[in-house]
């Protein structure tokens, strides 16, 4: 491993300049471009580019005017089927040692996206109500099974 030698700030660069030389420098090869990053986690990317097509879709479709769900406009639809899509990431990354990461993050925006898609068939106050405790949950069940 060579290390690079530090940047020696020059008189004539500004502030900025100095600021992206050192990045530069930073940088290095383990710099890390999107296909290895691909390769690295396949499974968030997966269900990213799924959620993107599942909106494309469900637009599409309701501007087609071939999907009518009652009591839910196609934004509500999109976070549902989003939320679902998340639920199913933290599924796999539980059962899957192969995918195993921390999935608290994406439980959480789960859990939001799916609160705001279930807004049109309960009332939202009663839906950020179980949001919030199931969120907080996890996290005091989280926090008790790190001290166990």
């Amino acid at each position: 491993m060579t290390s690079q030698p530090p940047v020696e700030p020059r008189p004539h660069m500004e502030k900025a300049e100095e600021k992206e030389e050192e990045k530069k420098h930073e940088k290095g090869p383990e710099e890390k471009n999107w296909d290895e990053k691909w390769r690295r986690d396949p499974l968030g990317s997966l269900i990213w580019a799924l959620i993107l097509i599942w909106a494309g879709v469900a637009l599409l479709l309701s501007n087609m005017g071939l999907v009518s769900v009652p009591g839910l406009e196609v934004w509500e639809l999109i976070f549902i089927g989003a939320g679902v899509l998340i639920l199913i990431e933290v599924l796999v990354r539980l059962l899957m040692p192969a995918y195993r990461k921390p999935v608290g993050g994406s439980l959480i925006l789960a859990i939001i996206f799916l609160g705001i898609g279930l807004q049109g068939f309960v009332t939202s106050n009663l839906v950020w109500a179980v949001a919030l405790i199931l969120i907080g949950v996890y996290i005091l069940l989280r926090g008790l099974t790190r001290r166990a």
